[in-house]
C-alpha cells in the first residue's frame, strides 16, 4: 500500500496563497459566462497567455531543471507534467462550456464534486482516508450544492451543461493528483509552464478541428480573457499548484469548494443570477465540511510526522 508523502505543515505563505487562490478562481465562471466568445477559445487563450507569461521566467531561472526533465530519471517527472496538462485540457474542454450551457451556480456546484473523485483517486493509490475526511467531503459537497442552487434537468441544454460540469470535476481531480506527484520535486514555475503549455497546444488542436473561432471579439470579451489569465489562472491555479508542496491534493480539492459560493455571489452581483434562499445554510455546511477535512488532515499529518533526529543525521537537502 502506498502512503502519502510527508509534508511540512503549511506556513503563513502557503495559507495566504490558498486564500488568494480561492478568491481568484471564484471569478472564473462569471467571467466565462460574460465573455461573448466560444468557451474552448477562451480556455485556449487563458492557457496560452499564462504559459507565455511564465515561460521566460522558467527559461531564465529554471533552465537546468527543464533540461533535467528530458534525460534519465527526470523523464518520469516530465511525463507527469505533460499528463497533468492533458488532464487540465480535458477539464477546461468540459467545464468551461458548461458555464455557458447552464447557470454559473449549477456549473460551479457540479464541478465542486471534485473532492469525491479526489478521494476515490487517493483510495485507488492505496491511501486510506479517515472516516472524518469522507464525512467532511460529503458535507462540503452538499453545502456547495445548496449554497449555489444547482438545478437539474431544467432543459436539454442545461442538462448537457450539468453533465459537462460533472466531467469537469472528474478531470480536475486527475489534474490535481498528477500535479501533486509532479510538485513533489519540481518547482511551481517549471511545472505550471509545462502544464499550461501542453494544455494550450491540445486546446488549439481541438479548436482548429472543430472550427472554433479564435479572434474577432469585442474589447470587453478580451478584457474578460485577460481577467481569467491574471485571476483564475495565474493567481488561482498557480497558487494551488504552489500549495501542493505542503498540502495534499484531497485537501486542495476541498478548499476549491469555496469557489462555489464566491462564484454564485459574483454571478448575483454582476450578472443578476439571484442565489436561492438555501445559499446561507449551504454556505455554513460548506465551511463546516472544509474545516473537518482541513483539521483532520492536519491531525493526520502530525501523527505521521517522522521523529526528530539530530541535525548532523539529516540527509543533505532535507
Amino acid at each position: 500500500m502506498s502512503t502519502a508523502p510527508h509534508r511540512p505543515p503549511p506556513d503563513a505563505l502557503t495559507l495566504g496563497a490558498l486564500a488568494l487562490a480561492v478568491a481568484a478562481v471564484s471569478s472564473s465562471a462569471p467571467l466565462i459566462a460574460f465573455a461573448a466568445a466560444p468557451a474552448l477559445a477562451v480556455a485556449f487563450w487563458r492557457n496560452l497567455l499564462s504559459a507565455a507569461a511564465l515561460g521566460p521566467v522558467a527559461v531564465l531561472r529554471r533552465r537546468a531543471e527543464l533540461r533535467a526533465l528530458t534525460v534519465g530519471a527526470g523523464r518520469r517527472e516530465g511525463l507527469y507534467c505533460v499528463l497533468s496538462g492533458v488532464a487540465l485540457a480535458a477539464h477546461f474542454a468540459t467545464w468551461m462550456p458548461s458555464a455557458k450551457l447552464t447557470s454559473v451556480a449549477a456549473a460551479t456546484a457540479l464541478g465542486a464534486t471534485q473532492p469525491v473523485w479526489q478521494g476515490l483517486i487517493a483510495r485507488w493509490q492505496g491511501r486510506r482516508l479517515p472516516a472524518a475526511a469522507w464525512a467532511g467531503i460529503t458535507v462540503a459537497v452538499l453545502g456547495a450544492v445548496l449554497a449555489t442552487g444547482a438545478d437539474f434537468a431544467v432543459s436539454g441544454r442545461a442538462f448537457a451543461g450539468d453533465l459537462l460540469a460533472v466531467a469537469g470535476g472528474m478531470f480536475a481531480a486527475v489534474y490535481t493528483a498528477l500535479g501533486e506527484r509532479a510538485r513533489a520535486s519540481i518547482s511551481t514555475t517549471t511545472y505550471t509552464t509545462i502544464c499550461y503549455g501542453v494544455c494550450a497546444v491540445i486546446l488549439l488542436v481541438v479548436c482548429l478541428l472543430g472550427g472554433v473561432r479564435l479572434h474577432g471579439w469585442s474589447g470587453g470579451t478580451w478584457l474578460a480573457v485577460l481577467g481569467l489569465v491574471a485571476g483564475a489562472q495565474l493567481l488561482g491555479h498557480s497558487m494551488f499548484n504552489y500549495a501542493l508542496h505542503r498540502v495534499s491534493a484531497t485537501t486542495i480539492s476541498v478548499l476549491i469548494l469555496l469557489e462555489a459560493p464566491g462564484a454564485a455571489l459574483i454571478g448575483w452581483a454582476w450578472l443578476g443570477q439571484l442565489p436561492r434562499p438555501l445559499a446561507l445554510p449551504g454556505l455554513a455546511l460548506l465551511l463546516a465540511g472544509v474545516a473537518v477535512v482541513v483539521l483532520g488532515g492536519a491531525r493526520a499529518g502530525r501523527r505521521a510526522a517522522p521523529p526528530t533526529v539530530p541535525a548532523d543525521a539529516m540527509p543533505p537537502g532535507g
